[in-house]
């Protein structure tokens, strides 16, 4: 049966004349301040929705009493960088990524803008800070299979590697020895062992010894007598334990016996001169560059 209203010991304060298991609900009013501050939130928001664009309708929205759009300060705002980065752009158009380099003004701007490039285009593949990652090559070391300077760079970027082809793509391809049946599975082996000593990694001298004559005779016409490679050619070096596949016996034996081959788009019509010139410069100071 439910009970008579009892006074609290605050005189504002009813006890309820409910109660589940003992516990009674208490019927306070809510303090002053915390009153005013929702009143007060009130009252802002019906001045947000009059003042800036908040009522959505079929066709669009309203555009409050200020008309403040942040598309149209964004707009703003990238119409006024344009118009400042436009006379480095022109400047850029106009000279080699050897003259760009030799203006601190022009590397600072072309830097900045190579690194944005490469970061959407290039880091995918290449990875952050062009550290690359098996199957692609790093850019920040000295190994380059295509030549380091900026005219070698900036070749590499318009034109690809083994891409659609034009006469400036660069083109190489290495034999199928096992596939193909150029050499029997020990020569691969013995050659392999060979490539490995090159970095002091042979695990089999005496194969390696009989490897020798197996290089000399049909890997050194591409790779150098001594391994020392051939840019020209996008032969990599083997004597510097850089490897663009992975350097174990068994990484080189799978190369060897059925070789694979990378590809690099041509950025040449996908990204305009001066972004090719300013990612030339940017991949050029990576750390690996001559």
């Amino acid at each position: 049966m439910p009970t008579k209203p009892e006074k609290d010991s605050a005189p504002s304060t009813l006890i309820r004349s409910h109660e589940w298991d003992g516990i009674q609900e208490m019927d306070n009013p809510l303090p002053r301040w915390w009153l005013y501050v929702f009143y007060a939130s009130i009252a802002v928001a019906i001045l947000y929705f009059v003042l800036y664009p908040a009522i959505p309708y079929v066709t669009g929205h309203t555009d409050g009493i200020l008309g403040y759009n942040t598309r149209k300060t964004l707009d703003a705002t990238m119409a006024e960088a344009t118009a400042a980065q436009a006379g480095y752009i022109k400047q850029i158009s106009a000279k080699t990524p050897a003259q760009i380099v030799a203006d601190p003004n022009l590397l600072n701007f072309a830097l900045a803008g190579g690194k944005a490039v490469f970061a959407e285009n290039c880091a995918p593949c290449h990875g952050a800070g062009g550290a690359g990652q098996s199957g692609f090559p790093s850019l920040a070391d000295d190994s380059w299979l295509w030549g380091g300077t900026l005219d070698n760079i900036q070749q590499t970027i318009r034109h690809g590697v083994r891409w659609q082809q034009d006469d400036a793509t660069r083109l190489s391809e290495m034999p199928r020895f096992g596939v193909d049946g150029l050499l029997k599975p020990a020569q691969i082996n013995d050659v392999a062992q060979y490539v490995l000593s090159m970095t002091n990694a042979a695990t089999d001298p005496e194969a390696a010894k009989r490897g020798a004559p197996i290089f000399a005779e049909q890997c050194a016409v591409c790779h150098g007598p001594k391994g020392e490679g051939n840019q020209e050619l996008g032969a990599p070096r083997l004597s510097d334990a850089v490897w663009l596949y992975g350097g174990t016996l068994k990484d080189i034996l799978s190369q060897v016996t059925a070789s694979r081959h990378g590809v690099m788009p041509a950025w040449q019509g996908r990204l305009d001169d001066p972004t090719i010139k300013m990612l030339t410069v940017y991949v050029h100071s990576l750390g690996g560059g001559k």
